[in-house]
């Protein structure tokens, strides 16, 4: 018989769950309370429902190459980066061509997990839902709880002296969809996240002025890299295996040295402040918009009064009408009972992000409560794939009491600073991709390739590092995983190229002659140079005697 599967939640990690439970021949019921698929990416005008969803204007901000299903690549017509309508429909796609809907209740909440009696011999939950009033019980073998982590608003006003004093309007970026109601206002947006950004370009175009509160400062990415291609599409194995080998104070000064060459952000008030971690956005039009007097920077706030706000530099904004909170979420999981359900927020001692410490089996799995400097769908899909397989058996994790052990160490640690609590830093999206499919056994082995499939494992190596890499092996194979590798950049162009100007022939120019004739002409040259008796007065001591000629040319500078 096959064992049963309840997932909580029908956003991207429950459709990533339901499919990978099927894959593995478990019987999957998925519980969502609203009445669609799709989480947070299902827009909604209001947010009276009290559920985090997306704002109008959002564009996605990983490629469509590097944010897919891994076997199920998005159509090739698809933009690089997508407004949301569009990515709920490739949701859509994806849950229709897998016939997942069947597997899902609407208008289902589920009101409590907890252990049966028997847990220890069984792994078994007892799992209470209600529907339209109605409660049910039923027993399933694993549970997946697929809830994110956008659930409640952060909204930390008792770290802001005066803000109960402030007579304008307070609000959090949830309840934020639309830009109509903040027109000709002077608004401030406090925190500088995705979010915080997004928002505040799209208040500058019809706000009176929008000022921008931040504490610590961001590097700003765009989302086309030099030549106009995805900046996604430059995460590679070959860069990430660089990043590793090299000292880390020079990739730290190589890179901000080239985020500085692109936009110098101590110019603009982005500059990371002395002391914090660096951390990343992704926004083409802020530069611009703080460039043309619409965003003004600042920094951390001090002080409200009734109407104005002082900052911690010592300036003061008056007639402020809005403050817009863009200060993350807080993520819980309500029905679960104690220590299960403190122990499931604690991101950092769940085994691989995934698998509770203190569970004498290994029947549920946390899925989607990550962050990550790639795709959140993509490490969602790999940490289904990998839980259904522990619920079958296929792949094990350590005992319960040697993961509680070391949780509690860790824990000790931190609070002792020995070590650095990590659990709001972004894991590195490929060392976390080939750690979940290790332990799948889906993990590319690049010199094996190399052997076998040389232009293949080129593409791999050194191009992006796409979901289709971890079908190629392994269980979940997917036979079509080597063409979309191979056809990743063609998906990429497509769209691009809407208008093609046939190319006229050139007439031979003066340049063209002196690129093909000037390399040979220099050599001669600089031979002839080298035999002249003035010459080689002219370099005594300088050169060593035995010089060979061709290394004069390394005395010629090179164009950077």
């Amino acid at each position: 018989m096959a064992k049963k599967v309840a997932v909580i939640g029908a956003g991207v990690s429950g459709l990533s769950s339901i499919k990978c439970c099927l894959d593995e021949n478990l019987e999957p019921t998925c519980f969502e309370r609203t009445n669609d698929f799709g989480g947070l990416w299902k827009f909604a005008d209001t947010s009276k429902d009290g559920m985090t969803r997306v704002y109008r204007s959002l564009v996605t901000n990983v490629c469509k190459e590097m944010s897919c299903y891994s076997d199920f690549p998005f159509q090739e017509g698809y933009p690089n980066f997508m407004s949301h309508e569009k990515f709920w429909d490739y949701l859509r796609e994806f849950a229709e061509h897998f016939g997942l809907l069947r597997y899902i209740r609407f208008k289902t909440t589920v009101l409590s997990v907890t252990k049966r009696p028997d847990f220890s011999e069984t792994g078994q939950w007892d799992v209470v839902t209600e529907t339209e009033g109605k409660q049910d019980r039923a027993v399933f073998d694993a549970v997946m709880v697929c809830t994110g982590q956008f659930l409640s608003p952060h909204l930390p006003l008792e770290s802001f002296p005066g803000i109960h004093k402030f007579k304008g309007q307070i609000l959090h970026s949830q309840e934020y969809r639309i830009p109509d109601a903040f027109r000709g206002k002077r608004i401030l947006v406090v925190g500088l996240g995705n979010t915080g950004g997004d928002i505040a370009v799209e208040l500058s175009g019809i706000a009176a002025q929008v000022f921008l509160s931040t504490r610590t400062g961001t590097w700003v990415l765009s989302r086309s890299s030099p030549g106009g291609y995805p900046f996604n599409m430059i995460q590679t194995r070959w860069l990430n295996f660089l990043v590793r080998v090299l000292p880390s104070r020079f990739i730290n000064w190589t890179h901000e040295r080239k985020m500085n060459k692109i936009l110098n952000h101590e110019n603009y008030g982005l500059s990371i402040a002395k002391g914090k971690k660096p951390k990343f956005i992704v926004n083409d039009e802020l530069p611009t918009c703080i460039l043309c007097g619409k965003v003004t920077m600042k920094t951390s706030v001090k002080d409200f009064t009734e109407s104005s706000v002082i900052f911690e530099d010592g300036t003061t904004e008056a007639n402020i009408d809005v403050v817009i909170f863009t200060t993350g979420y807080e993520f819980s999981f309500p029905f679960f009972e104690e220590p299960l359900k403190s122990l499931c927020t604690k991101k950092i001692i769940l085994y691989k992000r995934v698998f509770p410490p203190n569970l004498e089996r290994a029947t549920l799995a946390i899925i989607g409560l990550i962050s990550l400097n790639g795709s959140i769908l993509v490490g969602t899909e790999f940490q289904a794939r990998w839980a259904t397989r522990v619920f079958k058996g296929l792949c094990s994790i350590p005992p319960s009491q040697k993961l509680m052990a070391e949780a509690t160490k860790m824990e000790q640690l931190i609070k002792r600073g020995v070590i650095k609590d990590t659990s709001q830093d972004k894991l590195d999206f490929i060392t976390y991709m080939d750690e979940l499919t290790q332990c799948i056994g889906a993990k590319p082995s690049i010199p094996l390739l190399f052997i076998k499939d040389p232009r293949l494992a080129w593409e791999v190596f050194f191009g992006p590092c796409t979901p289709y890499q971890y079908r190629l092996v392994g269980p979940g194979r997917w036979d079509g995983a080597r063409n979309a590798i191979l056809t990743q950049w063609d998906r990429t162009l497509k769209p691009l190229k809407t208008r093609i100007v046939p190319k006229s022939p050139e007439p031979t120019s003066l340049s063209h002659y002196l690129i093909a004739w000037g390399a040979p002409v220099l050599l001669v040259s600089l031979l002839l140079i080298y035999k002249s008796s003035h010459f080689l007065e002219l370099v005594q001591g300088k050169l060593p005697r035995r010089f060979p000629p061709y290394r004069l040319l390394w005395y010629i500078p090179q164009n950077s």
